[in-house]
């Protein structure tokens, strides 16, 4: 079976619905269907061409298409679970938006679904997928560092800088209790877990809300989107802005990140640099086709995507040559490629993308954040 063979529905039509449309289109699969709000879905669908139009939320009715074989779930995290559990039990793959679930009774049962079922799920990481990231995996393997002694970075933003700047993700009973963490340091925690091979073993954080209170408008409002602060009520605020996070792998290593989303000047950083006895290995999405390499007794380096630096195993996740620069919207084709061939072949394919259980076991990493800055000690992620 080719990838091309497989059609697609889309659950959502908020920001990150069409970086889903526009990479499946680029790998040439098909797009038939689209479910959100009546007038968002004739909206994209319209937008994109996608004959199937699924208004009302009614993704059930999407499910029950001939014409979807893989379901891509963007809706906000506390539906994941809902429309990800459906979806297995009519028999369709799944591509979920992180996080998994809100808490991890939920996302246990989807662990469970997952494993019982003929089909495939993923958990929408795809930072896995940067060539950069891909390769500094490869160099860990091969012991290009050494022994790895510890991972340092941050993922930083500024969108939510101003008091008056709102989205949904920043009420808790919308996004889930960690909103920094949950929704961009759970990138970074995988990338790296990714990297190392190996798990969060436990965790010590703290965490900072510095507006106590915000403002937002009467309507919905789309991530990154701006608002007029003329149309705005004040809330309060009940998830945080900031957090550092000290933690400790199953294999030794530790780590330390700083997540912010109230970082001025910084749009999408996620950066981190992996330290071993022999080298190190610094990357920022932000310069995406470039790794810094740095050693004591001998010169640093900087490796660029497309030259002989970066490994033959790379080359199968970037499409084009040296000096044509891949970024945020190749990293989603190239794990949908890698999804959609496992798919095909029977999961025959090597799982480099992130299953439920790695889901699972971010949003019990996400817990154990949230304990942790309680108690103020460390914490085993359980």
């Amino acid at each position: 079976m080719s990838i091309t063979s497989l059609r697609a529905g889309i659950i959502g039509t908020g920001f990150i619905a069409p970086v889903h449309i526009e990479a499946l289109r680029r790998l040439g699969v098909q797009v038939t269907a689209v479910c959100g709000s009546t007038a968002n879905a004739q909206a994209t669908a319209d937008k994109w061409g996608i004959p199937e139009i699924y208004g009302n939320y009614d993704y059930r009715a999407m499910y029950a298409s001939p014409n979807v074989d893989v379901v891509h779930i963007t809706s906000p995290n506390k539906l994941h679970v809902e429309q990800a559990l459906a979806a297995l039990a009519a028999g369709k793959h799944v591509v979920c938006e992180k996080p998994l679930g809100m808490n991890a009774k939920e996302t246990a049962r989807v662990v469970k679904a997952a494993a019982k079922a003929k089909t495939v799920l993923a958990v929408n990481y795809n930072c896995r997928f940067f060539p950069a990231i891909l390769q500094m995996r490869a160099a860990v393997q091969r012991g290009d560092l050494g022994r790895i002694i510890h991972v340092q970075g941050h993922f930083f933003q500024d969108w939510l800088l101003k008091d008056t700047d709102y989205n949904w993700r920043v009420l808790a009973s919308e996004g889930g209790k960690l909103r920094a963490v949950g929704d961009i340091g759970t990138h970074w925690i995988d990338a790296v877990s990714f990297i190392l091979g190996a798990q969060v073993e436990s965790v010590f954080a703290k965490l900072e809300t510095f507006h106590k209170r915000r403002k937002r408008p009467r309507g919905e409002v789309k991530t990154f989107a701006k608002v007029d602060p003329k149309t705005m009520v004040s809330y309060p605020v009940d998830t945080e802005d900031f957090a550092s996070v000290l933690l400790r792998y199953d294999n030794g290593v530790h780590a330390n990140a700083a997540i912010s989303q109230v970082a001025a000047g910084w749009k999408c950083s996620l950066a981190l640099g992996i330290y071993g006895s022999e080298a190190s290995m610094r990357w920022d999405l932000q310069q995406p086709n470039e790794i810094y390499v740095g050693r004591r007794d001998e010169p640093n380096q900087i490796l660029q995507r497309g030259t002989p630096g970066f490994l033959e195993d790379v080359a199968h996740f970037t499409d084009y040559p040296g000096g044509h620069p891949e970024g945020f919207p190749d990293s989603h084709k190239m794990h949908y490629r890698a999804i959609y061939e496992h798919i095909a072949s029977g999961r025959k394919t090597p799982l480099l993308f992130a299953t439920a259980p790695d889901g699972h076991h971010e949003v019990k990493i996400c817990e154990a954040v949230l304990k942790s800055a309680a108690v103020g000690k460390w914490v085993t992620v359980s």
